[in-house]
């Protein structure tokens, strides 16, 4: 059984037992965190969608903790002006794992 699950502007295909990384949730870990907008639920030859969201279903995560992802760099530079900014961006995550998902 899956479910594709939408969060953070994204959308994830997961399964129970699954460790996903998503955009921040603002949850501490250890603390349980349900996702209620789920966009589909396979189970084997059974599949519901939903237009856009499948009422009543709900993925439960519990979560295991934040960190920020790899630094990216932004280099801006103007030839023959003498001008270069360089600039840097660490990316907020939240990694989960999927603990139940309820049709």
């Amino acid at each position: 059984m899956y479910a594709i699950i939408e969060t953070g502007g994204k959308q994830y295909k997961v399964k129970a037992g699954d460790e996903i990384t998503v955009e921040l949730l603002g949850v501490t870990a250890g603390e349980n965190f349900v996702f209620d907008r789920v966009l589909g639920v396979f189970d084997g030859s059974n599949s519901t969608f939903g237009k856009p969201l499948v009422s009543g279903a709900t993925v439960t995560a519990s979560v295991l903790g934040d960190g920020k992802a790899k630094k990216v760099i932004i280099y801006k530079h103007k030839s023959k002006k003498g001008f270069h900014k360089k600039k840097g961006h660490r990316q907020p995550f939240t990694r989960v794992k999927i603990e139940a998902i309820k049709a």
